[in-house]
């Protein structure tokens, strides 16, 4: 019994080395060649990743805060010829431009965080930016031939007329963002900069470089801030600080009528240039760059951040900027100034409202359509790049202003 038992344990234990020996001598399974459906799989993966992505739902703060300060450009293109002989209109207008342009550029230098200089980001630049500066620049040259009687006025895409400053600066400011992301204090230094540019009238006003260069620092500081800095200043406790600050900067602005030429916030010319000495260009760029950034926290603070029935309205803000001016040039042309009642409050509330209902009616979007070829080309008949087309459109319409 006990020998029948031993045998059967020898059987067994044969049985399984000869199980393991086969299994040791069994080759390994290679990696098997990708099925069908893995393939699939894989490109639809590629597919994926190479169509473009879907837009960002846009902000509905910033759509207001854009609708409303291009209302206040407007505003204050239709008070420019209403200025003399009223210090209160020229208070407000003084007040009006502490603030309006900087907070478009500071909206800029935001949204200009990413800008990396990348083929993208470049066909970006030049669809939404540098195509209709040329469109506009040449067709403001054309309009001031006829509203000037200047038939001669040469087409000069390097002498920025009018409005075609921002687009001009906005490319500038744009190409050196990967630089003001590299230094270690990007504001101090743009703010030299600006300061060095008040004192030298050698710069001169091609692509309004002077211009340029003293608005920068505002654009820096927008690309220094961060979506919690904008929810700091919007806190309740703010938007009622706001109103006396309001209030009191408005007061100092009809103080300073008789006393201050309110060309400083224009940021265009240099010290010399405005008959003050030279020590004043810096002293003044860094008082204008205080008050301004006291005026736009002001502003900010009362813009609405939900949606409104304006919000719509701020996604067209570039083709109402671009598009407005050339209603401010023909209404001087057309004498819409001259009757004496315009001179007074109810002409200046008339001018304030048709300036304000104007642009209002370019930032539709049935006038952004229309003019959607020369504000926001997608062009991508012009680059090789076919992955790249829809989010060159896309990252167009978000360009400006």
């Amino acid at each position: 019994m006990s020998d029948t038992v031993t045998t059967v344990h020898a059987g067994a234990e044969a049985a399984r080395a000869a199980q393991t020996t086969q299994a040791s001598t069994t080759p390994a399974p290679t990696e098997q060649a990708p099925t069908a459906h893995a393939l699939t799989e894989q490109a639809r993966t590629q597919q994926r990743d190479a169509a473009p992505r879907p837009a960002r739902p846009r902000d509905a703060f910033f759509d207001n805060a854009k609708y409303l300060a291009i209302v206040l450009v407007a505003v204050g293109h239709a008070w420019e010829p209403l200025r003399q002989g009223s210090r209160a209109v020229t208070a407000l207008y003084m007040l009006v431009y502490a603030f309006h342009m900087p907070a478009f550029v500071i909206i800029s230098g935001y949204f200009s965080r990413t800008f990396d200089a990348g083929p993208a980001r470049l066909k970006r630049l030049l669809t939404g930016v540098v195509v209709p500066y040329v469109v506009f620049e040449t067709a403001y040259t054309l309009f001031t031939r006829w509203t000037s009687q200047d038939p001669d006025r040469p087409v000069s895409l390097l002498d920025p007329l009018y409005l075609t400053w921002f687009l001009a600066a906005l490319f500038v400011w744009r190409l050196t963002t990967p630089l003001w992301r590299l230094v270690r204090w990007p504001l101090p230094l743009a703010l030299v900069v600006a300061m060095a540019a008040s004192t030298a009238p050698s710069i001169g006003h091609d692509l309004d470089l002077q211009r340029t260069l003293q608005f920068l620092p505002y654009f820096v500081f927008g690309l220094l801030l961060r979506p919690e800095h904008f929810r700091l200043v919007r806190r309740r406790t703010v938007r009622i600080l706001a109103v006396p600050v309001a209030g009191c900067a408005l007061a100092v602005a009809y103080w300073a009528v008789p006393r201050m030429d309110y060309a400083w916030f224009f940021h265009a010319d240099s010290a010399q240039e405005l008959g003050a000495p030279l020590w004043y260009g810096p002293l003044m760029t860094l008082a204008a760059f205080g008050c301004s950034l006291v005026l736009v926290g002001c502003f900010v603070a009362w813009v609405p951040g939900r949606r409104t029935w304006f919000t719509a309205l701020g996604a067209g803000t570039l083709s109402g900027y671009l598009l407005h001016g050339f209603v401010a040039q023909a209404a001087k042309y057309w004498g819409w100034y001259e009757p004496a009642w315009v001179r007074g409050p109810v002409g200046v509330i008339t001018a304030t409202l048709v300036a304000a209902l104007v642009v209002t009616a370019l930032c539709t979007p049935s006038v952004r359509r229309a003019f959607r070829c020369v504000t926001e080309p997608g062009m991508a008949w012009a680059f090789g790049d076919r992955g790249d087309r829809g989010e060159c459109r896309a990252g167009a319409r978000r360009a400006a202003p």
